[in-house]
């Protein structure tokens, strides 16, 4: 069909596909006027009571597509289970929990139950007494209740099996084959998944009578309402740097952040409330009940910052989400898509934001291979931009105060102020009082080097400040030479070494010089200056199973130039690579974990402190 076939072709309606006045009235009222592609041709489907095999990507509609139908099938003088979906996880669970109850608020007496691991028996005990006529539920708990007779299927008219190929991959497979099993033979099935993989296929073909096919072409992988970006970071202390610009100058409703591991979730979050900005985390440590809490506030706007990694953002639906930051890149192409597939939803427009360093370079083509969109770079937002942004909202928090709060207290006073200091301007009142309301933190910034070592904190010594540019293009910086207390004896590598002093300290792998490797010790070059609070904990640090005892080697002038010998040189020394330009090729430079920051979490050095 051509384009312009397409576009005269009638637009379907809600009210096109025979579901009831109730529920026509609830998709009038939360603003539904017309369905999606997945929506018009499983509503119909369904409403027929024929099965149906779903393939779409999340993000298409595909939760109305079959609540919308299913509902209009139960019987409200029926008081047990007649609709039974399965999801993935907890969070999926919850999510289409709350959009088949937002469907149903015209069907008076409807009760919808979500069940799921991690949440009290209890609560999920009481209301199967009482009775209800719709479960949404994991399949490690749905089991358990059907085990425990707790939850009867008997009823049961319609079973829904959601994003199936996930289950898959969490290994639920067999679960799902067991509750199934075990649903009534006259039933109704619909299976939604964004990929048939043959285990699933097999799955349809013995439980599903002669499904209908649906499938929703997508041109690309990536929603094409979603911008997509990237930014090019050299180390941990610009990427901060990067956020916190980035939520400065960007205007968002709600933004998701994505990081790798949970304490960086955990850090990221202690370090934006710092900066004032509504921040909350979620990772898989995280009790229930408190991940609960968080995204509710989160989609009521009490939160407009969720830092997530991948596993506990599964499901996670929320319209308020504008934009992506893939803080830690992804390290495949297909969670990059579900990551940023949590904006640009059912047509809204969204943009999705991602930090790539030089090494991550190959990453990001894999990417735009497999997404077949092109990801355009932006640049660093400038001091200038962000100290016009900050100016620009401190004029407007003048006008706001002005025009919408009570002053008159105040402005006794200044006239007071100003009649015992006739002497004084106006305006340096004024300027005065900006001056007091701003506090310590600065208004406007200056573009600074970047810095390395840990982010400062209230008592820590100040990091210092260096070029951004690697060693080979920076002869100036100042290098000191340091003996640590590991060598060939303790099977030590280079990478071990590499990557416990970038991981220790927050130094970027290109400004560690030479690693020198003896029997009983080694050496390491380093900016000189080195804060001492980063020192005191290289020197806890464990390699191969001892501490490095990391000290500073000196000489007459108090310092070791790199390229001097050491006093301590002998028998079984193995030099480690100057050469800056052959890093990253050189294999004997990497090590067992090629010096590199994301390898080290498939197989981590000896440290002292585990991510």
């Amino acid at each position: 069909m051509s384009d312009n076939q397409e576009n005269n072709k009638p637009q379907v309606k809600f009210s096109d596909l025979g579901l009831s006045n109730s529920i026509l009235n609830i998709l009038d009222s939360i603003g539904y006027e017309t369905p999606s592609p997945i929506q018009e041709q499983c509503i119909t489907y369904l409403l027929d009571g024929k099965d149906v095999i779903g393939q779409a990507q999340t993000g298409t509609g595909k939760t109305a597509a079959f609540a919308l139908p299913l509902l209009d099938k139960i019987d409200l003088n029926l008081n047990t289970p007649q609709l039974l979906i399965l999801a993935p996880t907890r969070e999926l669970a919850i999510q289409v929990s709350e959009a088949v109850q937002t469907y149903a608020r015209g069907m008076k007496g409807f009760h919808v139950l979500p069940i799921y691991g991690g949440q009290s028996y209890d609560m999920q005990l009481r209301p199967l007494k009482r009775g209800v006529h719709a479960i949404v539920g994991t399949p490690g708990r749905v089991m358990d209740h059907i085990k425990r007779g707790t939850l009867k299927l008997d009823k049961l008219q319609s079973f829904v099996l959601d994003e199936a190929d996930e289950m898959l991959k969490m290994g639920f497979i067999d679960d799902i084959k067991w509750v199934m099993e075990r649903i009534p033979e006259q039933r109704q099935i619909a299976l939604f998944s964004a990929t048939m993989p043959t285990v699933i296929k097999k799955v349809a073909e013995k439980f599903l009578n002669e499904p209908e096919i649906v499938k929703v072409k997508n041109k690309t992988e990536t929603a094409s309402t979603i911008t997509q970006k990237y930014m090019m970071v050299s180390n941990m202390a610009q990427k901060l740097d990067a956020l916190t610009r980035i939520l400065e100058v960007v205007s968002f409703d709600a933004m998701i952040v994505f990081a790798r591991t949970k304490t960086m979730t955990v850090e990221l979050e202690e370090k934006l409330s710092a900066r004032g900005f509504s921040a909350a985390a979620i990772n898989g440590d995280i009790a229930q009940n408190q991940r609960e809490r968080i995204i509710n506030n989160y989609k009521k706007g009490k939160i407009d910052i969720l830092i997530a990694t991948d596993v506990a953002a599964r499901g996670l639906d929320v319209q308020r989400i504008s934009h992506v930051v893939n803080y830690d890149i992804p390290q495949d192409a297909e969670t990059y898509v579900h990551r940023i597939g949590r904006t640009g939803r059912a047509g809204r427009e969204g943009e999705a934001i991602l930090f790539v360093s030089n090494r991550e370079r190959c990453m990001l083509s894999n990417i735009e291979r497999v997404t077949r969109q092109k990801i355009e770079p932006i640049e660093l937002p400038t001091a200038k931009i962000i100290n016009a942004k900050r100016i620009e909202t401190f004029k407007n928090n003048i006008a706001d105060t002005i025009n919408n709060q009570s002053l008159e207290v105040f402005e006794k006073l200044v006239t007071e102020f100003q009649e015992a200091n006739p002497e004084l301007e106006s305006i340096k009142v004024a300027a005065a009082l900006a001056f007091i309301a701003q506090g310590k933190e600065p208004l406007l910034i200056s573009d600074k080097p970047q810095s390395f070592g840990r982010t400062q904190r209230q008592g820590e010594a100040k990091t210092i400040s260096i070029e951004a540019s690697p060693l080979k293009d920076n002869p100036q910086i100042p290098m000191l030479r340091y003996r640590v207390d590991v060598g060939n004896n303790n099977s030590v590598k280079p990478g071990n070494i590499l990557g416990a002093v970038a991981n220790e300290a927050d130094i970027d792998s290109e400004y560690i010089g030479s690693i020198q490797i003896f029997d009983n010790f080694s050496t390491v070059d380093l900016p000189n200056e080195m804060p001492q609070d980063v020192l005191d904990l290289l020197q806890k640090t464990v390699v191969c199973g001892k501490r490095l005892n990391m000290v500073a080697l000196t000489n007459k002038n108090n310092t070791a130039r790199v390229g001097g010998s050491s006093p301590d040189a002998g028998k079984g020394r193995k030099k480690f690579s100057k050469d800056r330009k052959s890093r990253g090729r050189n294999s004997n430079y990497r090590g067992k974990d090629g010096g590199n920051k994301n390898n080290r979490r498939s197989k981590k050095p000896k440290f002292s402190r585990q991510e």
